[in-house]
């Protein structure tokens, strides 16, 4: 039975300012590429699942980039689509003790955005693939791509793919007129995986998140009150199968707790508070929650290494510079195993 994972999104050019200087400031950057689908896949290949990445590039060198670096993490790109003239860019201010990391999107116009239904065969790409995996920034885009997001999710049920959908509520990306609601309530629908963050949760169901307040490693948090709020969830998408969600809780710029909790059947997994003192990079920690939650799906059949896997994982990216979560099974599970024996990740 194939276990192939497809994810569709935009990769984008990232310029990162050095050392924590303003955009005002900078008269140089740090580039990457990245952007959240993308990500998820690069987790999913660096874990060693089988992963399709799908999006359209420009036919230029930035577009010629970006395929070298996806095929550079093993990612199957034979059905990404060239057209258009813009590769999608994001500027990168870096957070810094109190002050708040600030992203600038320039994605109007670009390649991807320029998507319409019926551009992506989609069901020769679904032929031979397990899970299909979008998030709700494809959906703020343009209306048009909101319509594709419909589109893909409409075959990939009739063909039988399990449906995984991150809600990546990004306030700024929202410009054509339609709230987050009413797109995406009529789309997740059809989950059969959902991951977000307890404050996404809340924007697209109404309900009230508990707030994780944790601020020291092992703590306990109100368990009780999660399950309740999965509980109210899943009555509003009685068709998903497993609600993930990550718990962070920011003291500073360096200093986070983080958990994740899962819903699942009725049932509800929960993993110990993790202790991060020293944040490299928070960009993509949700993404390698996705992925790696993905990679588990697969990998594994019991739900609480399902939600411990994904959150030790996201833990770890915390830790990364860059978009990507660079790292392997074997450094997961030993973080895992070094927790458990009640040390703290840092």
């Amino acid at each position: 039975m194939s276990k192939k994972i497809v994810t569709f999104g935009e990769i984008m050019l990232r310029l990162t300012t050095p050392d924590n200087l303003r955009i005002q400031q900078s008269r140089d950057f740090l580039v990457n590429y990245g952007g959240s689908e993308a990500n998820v896949a690069i987790s999913i290949a660096n874990f060693g699942g089988e992963v399709e990445y799908i999006t359209r590039l420009p036919d230029n060198a930035l577009g010629e980039t970006c395929i070298a670096e996806l095929r550079s993490h093993n990612i199957g790109t034979k059905h990404i689509l060239f057209g258009g003239h813009r590769l999608g860019t994001y500027y990168m201010e870096k957070a810094a003790a109190m002050r708040n990391s600030n992203v600038i999107y320039d994605r109007e116009n670009s390649s991807f955005s320029e998507l319409k239904p019926g551009m992506i065969n989609w069901r020769e790409i679904f032929k031979d693939a397990a899970i299909f995996h979008w998030s709700g920034i494809d959906a703020a885009l343009t209306p048009g791509l909101a319509e594709v997001c419909k589109e893909a999710i409409g075959i990939a049920k009739e063909m039988g793919l399990t449906i995984s959908y991150d809600i990546n509520y990004r306030k700024n990306l929202w410009n054509y007129g339609k709230t987050a609601q009413e797109v995406l309530r009529p789309l997740m629908t059809s989950s059969d995986i959902m991951f977000g963050s307890e404050g996404e949760y809340a924007l697209v169901t109404g309900i009230p998140a508990p707030g994780f307040k944790a601020t020291r490693s092992g703590e306990k948090y109100d368990t009780a009150a999660y399950e309740k709020f999965c509980k109210e969830i899943s009555q509003q998408i009685p068709n998903c199968k497993y609600i993930y969600i990550a718990l962070r809780n920011v003291m500073s710029s360096e200093h986070h707790t983080f958990a994740g909790v899962l819903y699942a059947q009725g049932e509800m997994k929960y993993t110990r508070v993790f202790d991060i003192d020293n944040v490299i990079d928070c960009v993509g920690v949700g993404d390698a929650f996705c992925g790696a939650m993905l990679y588990a799906q697969n990998a594994y059949e019991d739900n609480q290494k399902r939600v411990d896997f994904s959150t030790a994982a996201s833990v770890l990216k915390n830790t990364i510079a860059g978009d990507y979560n660079m790292v392997k099974v074997s450094e997961v599970e030993g973080l895992l195993a070094r927790h458990e024996s009640g040390e703290v990740a840092r």
